[in-house]
């Protein structure tokens, strides 16, 4: 098996992988500077979250992979990072798109911030209102 290649987004965060047979090491490369995942991810939720594709197949300990992330916070970040894994997994092996749709790792988060629009002081609300 070569390498497979794969892009996440969610909110304003873009993991790109690299995924390629190995141990179970992922490589998180933010700023240039490349960290292993525990260390970028200090919080065990978020962790958790990159994770659960690989738990879902039962694939944690076999693959190597390596992440490039760019913009959003952690939470985005990490949520971007699933998606991608998740369909890096499903180039590896079509038969697994089924089970990781069923947990809903395959489907992108439309949601993102509302633009700011002009003569407002943020995207929804107003200046208050003086009648005179």
């Amino acid at each position: 098996m070569e390498t497979v290649n794969a892009v996440g987004r969610r909110k304003a965060a873009v993991a790109r992988v690299i995924v390629k047979e190995g141990t179970g090491v992922i490589n998180v490369t933010c700023h240039h500077k490349n960290r292993p995942l525990d260390v970028y991810f200090p919080s065990s939720i978020l962790q958790y979250i990159v994770k659960q594709p690989l738990k879902t197949l039962d694939c944690e300990e076999k693959y190597d992979i390596a992440v490039n992330l760019d913009g959003g916070g952690y939470k985005g970040q990490a949520e971007a990072l699933r998606l991608a894994i998740a369909r890096a997994l499903v180039k590896i092996n079509p038969d697994d798109k089924k089970a990781l749709r069923a947990e809903g790792f395959m489907t992108r988060d439309p949601r993102v911030v509302e633009r700011k629009k002009p003569g407002r002081p943020k995207a929804r609300k107003r200046f208050q209102f003086s009648k005179r």
